[in-house]
């Protein structure tokens, strides 16, 4: 079986490497619009990309239209809507992207399985099926799906993260960073983007990794790997880095470059069903949290110490990265690139003058970077730039509801709404998060990435003191530690928070201004862990973290007008130019896309208002809600 297996891939992978083989052909100069659809899929984040002559019209996550967190599915639904907004078909389609080799990953499947053999048998079992029934075959998979027969390029999976974080940058040349869990077999990589070219120079191979390690935290935490690392993030300053020398001397052998290798007798996930073993349990002094259960000081200071020692690893790679380009720009981009504390030190305290990160940094992401991979590398076309402004189109490129289709839902549904006009939403929305109210806001085109925007957002007042606590128990439903992000007019930024550069992917962290600080008491000095979460340590509290750091989101009114004058209408009110804006949904599901979703989430929560486009309602007027509508998305592949 498994020599048919390997007879398989070495018959198929000759095919694969298609992209590579002829990435210097021209193509004439026919005027006739080239269609690249990307696509990401079966691990986690699932997502289809639609770029034409090098633009990127369309992205989404498969997970906002099944309404499953993190779907992994092939995404059908996001294909549908990618095709739908750019007004085509699969017919219309001259090629799609696959964001990573198959093969090549099969192939390290099976010789870790068979190194580690007969260890692991048991997740090797549950692997092949999906393998021999959709990974494997990838070209069938699609055709499949999609009904589609035409060409179909693999790029590999660094490669198209490179790509992500090099084509959508204002850069004509940069160094890139690439790191994540794994791919085919890198797991970081370092290399350079000139024009319309990128070139991976150097890699670190699975099973040494940095995000597998953070994730292996993650697990012993007991928080869900490919869910949790954000919480470990959130949870890192109430800690203190104790074990951090520890996981220095025992777990990772660091090198001065930022090349790393991983003690594997810790870990468990190359043949297991769980990221760590009894040796780590003995080594950190006992078994895993248990999911839910209560948290201590001791997952706190493992947190801290994992978030220390995954700064160092970047900051190391980031030095290493300057010397060996000699550029003064750097793309990062990958599932780790999503840390926007060590994001923040890179900023701070790196070599590079300038930074971008893609928002969608993760698996979701590499659809946009083989798509655009395959406009550079294969069809050969020259890169335009737009000055000093990015290419990603503020991350905005989800489905979009008119007011009119808005209003169908409501009608539909007899709901009680308040039409305004669209110049007083900004005013009307400022004055309620004034008095202390809860907004679900929902305008434009949905973000493409992890983040919310300013277009699927949650807002409300960060000077409220009570408001973090709030919107973490009665509309989030979440852990009461972790912080809210604050989103700032741009050109009022620096008055606020120690940052000279615009942050409009909200993945950066950055200190608020010292005179905005609130001095704390010796004896709220000597508070440790959680028992520091009720300090109030600034004038906008609610959105102050415990180290006083925020992850923040710059905002101008070229990028989001509507979203811009409302902060600037709350700003003429209060004399703050700061609100909370948090994703609008709920713990354990995905951002909202369509109005139906948020009504759903507005309605399951203690939200006050609800404004989607200029239709405004209040939930003191809403009848109950109706949980047995079936609300389907509307797109789906015929």
């Amino acid at each position: 079986m498994l020599y048919f297996i390997f007879l398989i891939f070495s018959i198929s992978d000759n095919e694969s490497r298609s992209l590579r083989k002829i990435g210097n052909i021209k193509l004439g100069n026919s005027q006739k619009s080239i269609n690249i659809l990307g696509i990401s899929a079966y691990y986690h984040d699932s997502a289809a990309c639609l770029v034409r002559d090098g633009e990127i019209i369309a992205a989404a996550q498969e997970e906002r239209f099944t309404r499953k967190k993190h779907d992994h599915n092939f995404p059908s639904h996001a294909v549908a809507y990618c095709l739908k907004e750019a007004g085509i078909s699969v017919d219309d389609l001259d090629s799609v992207t696959f964001y990573d080799k198959p093969l090549i990953k099969f192939e390290r499947l099976l010789e870790t399985y068979l190194t580690y053999a007969p260890i692991g048998f048991k997740s090797f079992l549950m692997a092949m099926p999906l393998w021999l029934k959709q990974k494997l075959f990838m070209r069938d998979t699609i055709a499949k799906e999609m009904g589609y027969e035409g060409k179909i390029l693999f790029p590999e999976h660094h490669e198209s993260h490179a790509a992500s974080a090099f084509f959508p940058s204002p850069f004509r040349d940069a160094a890139i960073l690439t790191l994540d869990g794994v791919g085919e077999w890198a797991t970081s990589s370092m290399g350079v983007g000139h024009d319309n070219r990128v070139t991976l120079l150097s890699e670190i191979h699975f099973p040494h990794s940095l995000g597998l390690l953070y994730s292996a935290f993650t697990y012993y935490t007991g928080f869900k790997v490919n869910s949790g690392e954000y919480k470990i993030m959130g949870l890192a300053p109430y800690g203190e880095p104790k074990y951090a020398n520890k996981i220095l001397t025992e777990l990772v052998d660091l090198k001065e470059d930022g090349s790393f290798k991983l003690n594997m007798k810790y870990f468990n996930y190359c043949a297991g069903l769980t990221m760590t073993n009894r040796r780590f349990d003995k080594l950190f002094d006992g078994p895993p949290r248990k999911p839910e259960s209560t948290l201590t000081q001791k997952q706190m200071d493992l947190a801290r110490s994992v978030q220390v020692v995954t700064e160092e690893i970047m900051l190391r790679m980031t030095r290493t990265a300057f010397k060996e380009t000699g550029l003064p720009n750097l793309c990062l981009a990958g599932g780790v690139a999503l840390n926007c504390v060590g994001n923040g030190r890179i900023l701070r305290e790196g070599p590079f003058k300038e930074i971008w990160i893609q928002p969608a940094a993760g698996d979701a992401g590499g659809a946009l970077g083989a798509a655009l991979t395959a406009w550079y590398h294969y069809y050969d076309k020259p890169r335009q730039l737009d000055g000093h402004r990015d290419l990603q189109k503020a991350s905005r490129l989800g489905p979009e509801f008119s007011d009119d289709e808005i209003d169908g839902f409501l009608q539909e549904h007899d709901l009680p709404a308040k039409k305004l006009e669209r110049s007083d939403v900004p005013s009307e929305i400022a004055a309620f998060m004034e008095a202390g109210k809860v907004i679900g806001w929902f305008q434009g085109r949905m973000e493409y990435g992890p983040r919310a925007l300013g277009s699927r957002s949650i807002i409300g007042d960060p000077r409220n003191r009570e408001m973090q606590s709030v919107m973490n128990l009665k509309i989030k439903y979440r852990e009461s530690f972790r912080p809210f992000a604050p989103t700032v007019m741009e050109d009022k930024a620096p008055d606020v928070f120690d940052i000279d550069r615009p942050s409009p992917y909200m993945l950066l962290v950055a200190p608020v201004r010292e005179e905005r600080r609130i001095p704390m008491t010796e004896e709220q000095e000597n508070l440790f862990g959680i028992d520091k979460l009720n300090v109030i340590r600034s004038d906008i509290p609610a959105i102050t973290h415990v180290d006083y750091s925020a992850r923040l989101q710059t905002v101008n009114r070229d990028e989001n007008d509507i979203y811009y004058d409302m902060i600037k209408a709350f700003h003429e009110r209060t004399g703050c130019p700061v609100i909370i804006n948090t994703s609008f949904n709920v713990r354990g599901e995905p951002i909202v896309c369509t109005p139906q979703d948020a009504y759903t989430c507005f309605m399951r929560t203690e939200m006050d208002y609800l404004i989607m486009g200029t239709y405004l309602l209040d939930k003191k007027e809403q009848p109950p809600l109706k949980e047995d509508i079936d609300w389907q998305s509307e797109f789906e592949l015929d």
